[in-house]
This record gives C-alpha cells, structure tokens and sequence, in this order.
C-alpha cells in the first residue's frame, strides 16, 4: 500500500485546496499497515458526525470557540497530557481520534476539522512548542487550546505558552493562520523527533523524512537526513548516492560544506568493501 498511500500524499498536498484531515490520515497509513481505505473513510464520516452535533451558527469567534470546547473537551473528552508525548499514536489522526488523546497539533486537526466542517471561521496557529486553534479574523482573533479540552486563551495565556517554550515574547507574526501543508510538515516533524529519540525506530525515521521531501516546501537539509538514515540502516550505496547529490544541491553556496558532504559519500561506500 505505500506507493500507493505515497502517490496519493503528494498529490493531495499539492492540490489547490488540500485536506488536511486526508494529508493525516494518510500519514498514519504510513506508521500502521491497517489502517485501509474503510478506516480512513470512516475517520472522516466521523469528523461529519461530530460537526453535526455542534450548534447552527452558534455567534462569533469566541461563541465558536466554546461551543467546539463543551462539545470536543467537556462532552467527549478529547484533551492531552504529558505522556502523550512519548507515544507514536499521539501524531496519527486514527489513533487520536480512538483514544480522544493526542498531541496539541494532533487535537488541533481534530478542532479544525470539525469547526470547518461546520462553518466555523477557523485555522491552525503554530506558536512555537505549542499549537492552537484560531477563531475569527485577526482583528478580533479568539485562541483556543485542544491540548487543554479547548480552554478559551487570553493574551496573556498564549504569551507564557511562548515564552515557556522558547524565552522569547509571543510577536504577531506567530499568529499568522498555518496552511495544511505547514501543518503536516510540522506533524512530521513532531513523527521524526519522536523517532530520533528511539534509534530502533531508524524506519519510521526514514518514512517520515521521505513523505516530508513529498511536500512541495520543505527544508533542502531533509535529503542530508534521509541519506545519513539510509547508512546507518546499511543502505550504504542509497546513501552515498544522496549524500553526492545533496552534495551538488550545497555546493552551489558552500563548496567546504559540499566536499565534507562528499567525503561522506565516498566513506559510506567504502563500508561495502
């Protein structure tokens, strides 16, 4: 299935308007072989399902906010905790929605997708260490956080979010709505740390480097990552091949950082002799 899930990643990710909750889904395809074309489709009946129950036009950005808090935090549950962090199934849509647990990006697609299936005027905001869920126009912006059951954020709240992870002061900038290819890169990010972490998980590395490359933006420095990963799993041709063509993409602007790069390549073949 994973050429297939693949073709179908980069494809969605390059549509006009792409679904962020089909991007997850197929994300999660990725990390769990069971997860077929039924299951993802009876992810996305149920994201319907819970639009359905909030209220018709419940008011502005704030009446938004705490309809989608009483009926996703108070009424079902879905909320985080620390431990969710140490868990893969805390970035897959699937599983997030099963357990009603998550991390705070992974809630957040839950919030998103149910508001805008409703109607609701809302968007992903990527404050650093934290994500959240924005209402209205940035005039009268309303910040919820699904991590916290959808808690309502005051100024100052989202500004202490942003200084506990980062010492520095929320700027406007931060604010600023995510669109889902920004989103899914940021989950896989989240997928890659994980793994980092966990050497004996090197595969769901790679796969989460190689559906990020399937994004049309992401950081040039993710072939480094998928050549170094291909060594280090004794795919010592494939990486060496990489690292040489990373090495072409760096050596436009860094010719000592390109031969080092090459350097590598020529060390990862010889561990075939």
């Amino acid at each position: 299935m994973t050429s297939e899930v693949r073709r179908r990643f980069a494809e969605e990710a390059r549509a006009e308007r792409p679904d962020l909750a089909l991007l997850c889904l197929l994300v999660a395809a990725e990390a769990d072989p069971g997860l077929d074309e039924a299951g993802m489709d009876a992810v996305q009946i149920e994201l319907d399902e819970l639009a359905g129950q909030l209220p018709f036009r419940p008011g502005g950005p704030r009446s938004w906010a705490l309809a989608l808090g009483e009926l996703l935090g108070a009424r079902l549950g879905f909320h985080g905790v620390p431990g969710d962090y140490q868990r893969l199934d805390s970035s897959l849509l699937h599983a997030v929605m099963r357990r009603r647990r998550g991390l705070p990006i992974l809630l957040s697609v839950v919030w998103l997708e149910v508001a805008r299936r409703a109607g609701a005027p809302v968007y992903g905001v990527a404050l650093p260490g934290h994500f959240v869920v924005g209402f209205g126009t940035p005039e009268e912006q309303v910040l919820a956080d699904p991590f916290a059951a959808g808690r309502v954020l005051s100024g100052a709240d989202a500004e202490l979010l942003v200084v506990g992870a980062t010492g520095a002061p929320l700027e406007g900038s931060m604010l600023r709505p995510a669109d889902p290819v920004e989103i899914v890169l940021r989950i896989l990010n989240n997928v890659r740390a994980w793994a980092a972490a966990r050497p004996e998980h090197s595969d769901v590395s790679l796969w989460a480097v190689e559906l990020s490359l399937l994004l049309p933006s992401h950081p040039a420095r993710l072939r480094y990552e998928r050549a170094q990963l291909l060594v280090r799993r004794g795919e010592f041709v494939s990486g060496a091949v990489e690292l040489d063509a990373y090495a072409e993409v760096l050596g436009a602007v860094d010719d000592a950082a390109a031969e080092l790069v090459r350097g590598q390549a020529r060390a990862a073949r010889a561990m075939m002799n």
